[in-house]
This record gives structure tokens, C-alpha cells and sequence, in this order.
């Protein structure tokens, strides 16, 4: 793990992708005002169906056809496109300054909050920033090919789909870096679908884990930190033994996968590790409406606890913990939204106080 890398992320509130706004600028006047020490660049749906994370990484992928969320092989210029796709693969993995790079980054019409974000890690060079890829899990399993055969199944698609993501997912870092070289890139790996995992066999598993510590060790080698969210259960074996440094569960609405995977997650911090708590709700709206900032630390207090009783010191947990909303945003109001994002800062700066973190 990124020991020193993660060292001053102790208690930082850190969001996940979306928001609801339907401009640019209110968005990222949100990210400044309440994620000041870890910026993000957050995904606009209501702007764009194309900043959706199952479309946005994708463009330029060989074979992706958005109208029909399907794969396909056969059209007719799919053999010069997918040499073209690796030709470029190759050198860009060998040169990152190759000319070819930035066919393969986010385009305003897919990310139009990204210049934007990349302008503010230029002025005030924070000491994180974060990105966030879809799973790719997640998207080969949700895509599927003209037989309606889910696209894990297929090897080629497998290794496009990889291909792709680690692209996209260079580029940011490149940008961030490019934008402030002693910013330290965070790159969330979202992988809802994960909570499935049951429901596949063991190679399905295998899959996934392979193509996670892919991602996770493109990152690191690149100078980021790497991290996991899913929010749902999960079965957090998988991303901890992919290598990443850090792990995004859902510790509101399922707190029990902190006591399923104790012994795990104990191991995973005691290595360096960071547990990010998506300790702040963002699909219940009434839940969201009443909550006070008081049954959020009451809600901490319970998944530290969780820990503690397992034989962790209090100490060694707390240094290693990172506040989160549960999910993205974006599927609620803006008042709402506004709502998950000042208390999940307001939480953070409480703890950080509390705990004594500088």
C-alpha cells in the first residue's frame, strides 16, 4: 500500500461521481466549497444521458454502439477500428506523450465538468484530487452482445472493454498531474454490480479480481491511489485482494459487511489500506430529509465499533478511515444533494476535530 500516499487522507471527506446540477459551473462551485482537500470532477446526467458511468468511459471503444447498449463484432469496419484500438494501446502504454492519447480521454461532450475540475487542481494544487472509472466488472456485465449473451463471457471483449478503462483512467492521471505534478491522483473504481457477485460462478469472481488489481496496478505505478466503491453488499475479498488501497462500502444500509469481512478489512488496514466509510445516505430521501449530523456520528461510532470488537486498536482504525456519501448523488434533488454534500464535510471536519487530526 501507499503508505505515505495516504497518510494525510485520515477522516477526509471524499465524494463520490455525481451531482444533479444541471451546470457546470454550480457543480464544481459544490466540489470547491466542500471538497477543497480532495477536488473531484463529478458526473452530469442531468446535462448529459452521455456522462452516465455505463456511456461515459467508452467513447472510442471499438464496437460500442450507445443507442443499443450492445456489442458487436460484425459491422463491417470492426477489424480496422479494433488494430487501429490496439496499435494505440501499445504505444501509449510505452509513451504516454504518444499523439494518439488524447483520441482516448473525457471529452466535453461525455465529462463537461473535467476542464473545469482540471482548472481548479491548476490554482489552488490540492494535495489529492480524485477521478472515478466504471467498473469493468460491472459494464461487461451489464453490456451484451447482438445473441443477448452478456459481454464477460466474450475474451475479446474482455481485453477491449480493459483496454479502454486503463485509457481512460491514464488520461486523468495525466491531466491531474500535468495540471499540478505533486497532486496525488485518486481514481475510484465503481463497481456496483459487484453486489451480484453470488449469483456467479468462481470464474466470473476471478474475473473480476483480475481485472481490478489490472486497473489498481496501472494506477500505482502511475503515482495514484486506487480505490473500490460499491454500494451495495459486496464481498470485499475481492478488491482487497486485488491490491487496492483503498475500499468504499456502504456503512449506512449495510453496516454488517464490516462484521461479514472483519477479519479481512483488519488485515487490508494493518497493510495500509484506507476504508473509506460511505457513511452519509444518498438513495432514501426521506432518510436523508431527517437525518441529523448527530445519527451520522452515531452511525460511525457503530462501524469503528464493529472493528474495535474484533481486536483493531481505536487508533490504528480512525488514522486509516476516509468519510464518503454511500453513492453518487445524482439521482436526487439538488437541495438534497447539497444536503449529502454539506454534512458529509461537516462530519469530517467534526471528526478530524474530534480526533485531533491536523
Amino acid at each position: 500500500m501507499g503508505l505515505t500516499k495516504t497518510s494525510n487522507l485520515t477522516l477526509e471527506g471524499v465524494a463520490i461521481g455525481s451531482l444533479p446540477c444541471t451546470d457546470a459551473d454550480e457543480a464544481m462551485y459544490i466540489v470547491e466549497k466542500y471538497f477543497h482537500n480532495v477536488p473531484f470532477w463529478p458526473q452530469l446526467t442531468k446535462i448529459s444521458k452521455k456522462e452516465d458511468m455505463l456511456v461515459q468511459f467508452l467513447e472510442n471503444m471499438p464496437s460500442f454502439f450507445i443507442e443499443k447498449n450492445c456489442l458487436d463484432s460484425d459491422y463491417k469496419d470492426f477489424t480496422s477500428d479494433l488494430k487501429a484500438f490496439l496499435n494505440d494501446y501499445n504505444k501509449i502504454i510505452l509513451d504516454q506523450n504518444a499523439t494518439e492519447f488524447d483520441k482516448y480521454g473525457l471529452s466535453r461532450d461525455y465529462a463537461s465538468a473535467f476542464e473545469r475540475f482540471i482548472h481548479l487542481v491548476k490554482n489552488k494544487r490540492p494535495r489529492y484530487a480524485k477521478g472515478q472509472i466504471a467498473g469493468p466488472f460491472t459494464l461487461l456485465t451489464t453490456f451484451h452482445d447482438k445473441n443477448g449473451t452478456t459481454a464477460i463471457h466474450n475474451p475479446l471483449y474482455r481485453e477491449i472493454m480493459l483496454k479502454t478503462l486503463i485509457l481512460k483512467t491514464l488520461w486523468q492521471i495525466k491531466e491531474i498531474k500535468k495540471a499540478s505534478p505533486e497532486t496525488i491522483p485518486i481514481i475510484f473504481i465503481d463497481e456496483p454490480s459487484l453486489s451480484k457477485i453470488q449469483v456467479f460462478d468462481k470464474t466470473m469472481q476471478n474475473y473480476a479480481a483480475s481485472m481490478i488489481r489490472e486497473i489498481s496496478a496501472i494506477i500505482r505505478a502511475n503515482g495514484g491511489l486506487s480505490g473500490v466503491h460499491c454500494c451495495s453488499k459486496c464481498d470485499w475479498r475481492i478488491p482487497i485482494f486485488a491490491g487496492v488501497d483503498i475500499i468504499n462500502p456502504d456503512a449506512f444500509f449495510y453496516p454488517e459487511t464490516l462484521n461479514i469481512y472483519s477479519n479481512e478489512i483488519i488485515n487490508f488496514i494493518n497493510h495500509g489500506g484506507k476504508l473509506a466509510l460511505g457513511i452519509v445516505p444518498t438513495r432514501e430521501k426521506n432518510v436523508i430529509e431527517s437525518l441529523t449530523i448527530q445519527d451520522l456520528e452515531e452511525k460511525f461510532e457503530e462501524a469503528v465499533k464493529n472493528l474495535t470488537n474484533k481486536g483493531i486498536d481505536e487508533k490504528i482504525i480512525i488514522d486509516n478511515l476516509i468519510i464518503t456519501p454511500a453513492c453518487g448523488a445524482g439521482n436526487l434533488d439538488e437541495r438534497l444533494a447539497l444536503k449529502a454534500m454539506e454534512m458529509t464535510f461537516e462530519l469530517s471536519e467534526k471528526l478530524k476535530k474530534k480526533y485531533s487530526v491536523r
